[in-house]
């Protein structure tokens, strides 16, 4: 068993930092992986405050406030306050985030089908849900 949970440990660390570093060269100059992420929450539940971020994220409240001036400079995101409550801010894509997020998610696809498409369509479904049973132990 120690053998076994060695070599997937080796596995993914190897597999998620190639993912994170062709990631981050291919969505540069205009967006982070993390930045997708957010966008991609925004387009599915948006608007969101900022403190609903956090369910999704794993991240603190002062890094959801930096990551979203980064994006609100970047033209991705806007922030506005709720018309009856001034306390309240809102969270939602631009159309430049929206353009950003189907490039970032686009790059995000084709590397993957990549390294999906070196093994067969039953191993693909295979891999799916064993990676499910280890992700909801």
């Amino acid at each position: 068993m120690v053998i076994v949970s060695a070599e997937f440990a080796r596995l993914w660390m190897k597999m998620t930092k190639e993912w994170k570093s062709h990631l981050e060269e291919e969505l540069a100059p205009g967006l982070t992986e993390g930045q997708l992420s957010v966008l991609e929450l925004l387009l599915v539940h948006q608007p969101m405050k900022p403190s609903d971020l956090l369910g999704y994220l794993e991240t603190t409240p002062a890094a959801i406030t930096t990551l979203l001036d980064r994006m609100e400079r970047g033209g991705l995101v806007v922030r506005n306050r709720d018309e009856s409550d001034r306390r309240i801010v809102w969270v939602t894509v631009t159309d430049k985030g929206q353009v950003e997020a189907a490039r970032g998610i686009a790059i995000r696809d084709a590397y993957i089908s990549e390294a999906l498409d070196r093994i067969s369509s039953h191993n693909q479904q295979l891999l799916v849900y064993l990676l499910g049973k280890v992700a909801n132990s």
